[in-house]
């Protein structure tokens, strides 16, 4: 009896210390080949930050598509993972049926769905957002970001594939204690603020912003440089009018002394007014003096136009139905559309960027890395200027022949130890804190001025990732914001959105033509050997005890 209690007591002392071990040692395993639920050591970092409560709403609730309860499903996994590395992290999926409207105001636009059940379609309404409190802010995150897929399916995987990147990235600006800050430079006739502010208001979320004027260069150069290098990155955007030898070494020892710089430029001078009012136009070089510059970062922008058999629509005026002007959409060549590099994380699943009137990049050999970040088609042709555009030649029919000048480089990705430009030349001022090269150091070239320009409806200013006239949609944002991000980010955040997951997902026709068989495989069978199983052990039983 003695024995018996001991044994009953060694067996409940072995179950406490296996419970303790369990409560104590806790840890979780990822058995994917992908490796989908393992954190990155950057998201690590960033929840290790969070000392208050941070609480997640995700608007994944509810009934939609099928394959979308995949894309719930792994929201609330990896949000497990996130609550099993800080416990200040809750999240709460809500059904978003009753509260649309206010999801609305909030900015958070639903998505319309085609649903396939039984053969047939029909279209369902879901609110693919989450919103992160943490404290006074308050971050949005859309769960199904615009790509260049073609299929739902193919948007669910790059969805899950972004899941990590999304969250991550809402968790750095809500834990950032001070923005970094962006200089917008002016003073050389670049974009006005209207054509700028569908692209500067967005990144205003995350950085700070200022227009930086460059005209105090002729007065008092050392004190404009001195304010310019407390910005962490200049954008200049479509610059028309000559720089002068002060202004170029003034952003020559920005960049030498770690500022990081963004040029969109525009060799040619191209009214497209003109080509609407007039049905041609004259295109031709402009002098922006800033040849021998980027020479000395490796990068030559041309002067010659280029034209795209895979291009953007504009509308052109085909006659009149009454009092109304009839209009129709056509393939206009000198506005080539460009997909991304796929193997980057600026241009990975970026939808096509539209460029207008664009020339391109040559790079030339040295020590710098340069990564080509746009290139278009194999089908293009080099037109020289200056030269006589016409609207009418819209109409002719293209000869493959005369497209023959293969892909060209449009954007491109400058890293490395950039040198001065001024290292071996004589400076136009004098400035105590000259830098003849730059350590570890990025920027970005794009050949088209009019990439991150966008329309205006109305007086007010549209979105630069949607054509007023058109309605296609274009990667031109998406393409920017990821470009400044790649370009401030030391923490390598932005390395996230080349994570690559493999979901497996049912075949629709297959199994709809299938259906019958499958039913009979999963219902029937096991039916089957349940009533063989009766039939047989009732016979035993009655053979056996008879």
């Amino acid at each position: 009896m003695n024995k018996k209690f001991q044994h009953i007591a060694l067996a409940l002392i072995g179950l406490l210390v296996v419970n303790y071990i369990a409560n104590s040692v806790y840890e979780r395993f990822d058995l994917t080949q992908d490796k989908r639920y393992t954190l990155s050591e950057v998201s690590e970092n960033l929840i290790y930050k969070i000392d208050a409560p941070l609480t997640i709403h995700v608007y994944l609730e509810g009934e939609f598509p099928a394959e979308f309860k995949r894309l719930q499903i792994e929201t609330r996994q990896f949000l497990e993972e996130l609550q099993a590395k800080n416990t200040n992290i809750r999240f709460r999926f809500i059904n978003p049926d009753n509260i649309r409207e206010q999801l609305v105001k909030k900015g958070m636009m639903p998505s319309q769905l085609t649903v396939e059940e039984d053969g047939k379609l029909s279209e369902a309404i879901i609110f693919p957002w989450a919103e992160i409190t943490y404290g006074k802010k308050v971050e949005l995150i859309s769960l199904l970001p615009n790509s260049i897929a073609k299929t739902q399916e193919a948007q669910l995987q790059n969805a899950v594939e972004k899941l990590e990147y999304s969250f991550a990235n809402a968790l750095h600006n809500v834990t950032l204690k001070e923005r970094q800050k962006i200089a917008v430079l002016a003073g050389n006739g670049e974009l006005q603020d209207i054509y700028q502010y569908s692209l500067l208001s967005e990144i205003g979320k995350k950085y700070r912003l200022a227009k930086f004027t460059l005209d105090s260069v002729a007065n008092n150069p050392q004190k404009t440089l001195k304010d310019l290098r407390a910005y962490d990155l200049a954008i200049i955007a479509k610059p028309t009018e000559r720089f002068t030898e002060e202004e170029k070494l003034t952003v020559d020892q920005f960049i030498a002394n770690g500022g990081k710089s963004l040029w969109m430029l525009d060799n040619n001078y191209a009214d497209t007014d003109s080509l609407y009012n007039e049905g041609k136009m004259l295109a031709f070089p402009r002098d922006l003096n800033l040849t021998d510059l980027l020479f000395g970062y490796q990068v030559r922008v041309n002067n010659k136009l280029i034209q795209d058999l895979y291009s953007a629509k504009i509308p052109l005026a085909t006659g009149n139905v009454g009092n109304q002007t009839q209009f129709q959409h056509l393939n206009w060549f000198y506005h080539p559309l460009v997909n991304g590099n796929p193997n980057h994380p600026i241009t990975k699943n970026v939808a096509p960027v539209r460029f207008r009137f664009t020339t391109q990049i040559d790079t030339l050999k040295g020590s710098l890395k340069k990564t080509p970040l746009l290139v278009t088609s194999v089908l293009t042709k080099k037109t020289g200027t200056p030269n006589f555009i016409e609207l009418q030649s819209i109409a002719k029919e293209p000869k493959e022949n005369e497209f023959a000048s293969g892909p060209q480089l449009l954007a491109v990705l400058v890293e490395g130890n950039i040198p001065s430009a001024y290292k071996n030349r004589i400076k136009p001022f004098d400035t105590p804190d000259f830098k003849a090269e730059s350590t570890n150091n990025k920027m970005i070239v794009i050949a088209d001025g009019d990439v991150g320009r966008n329309q205006v409806l109305k007086g007010k200013p549209h979105d630069l990732s949607l054509d007023k006239w058109t309605g296609e949609q274009f990667g031109n944002k998406e393409f920017l914001i990821n470009a400044i991000d790649y370009l401030l980010d030391d923490s390598g955040l932005i390395q996230l959105r080349n994570k690559t997951i493999q979901i497996n997902l049912l075949d629709k026709q297959r199994a709809f033509a299938e259906k019958s068989y499958w039913q009979f495989i999963n219902i029937g069978i096991p039916l089957v050997l349940l009533a063989l199983f009766g039939f047989g052990f009732t016979y035993w039983r009655k053979k056996k005890y008879q």
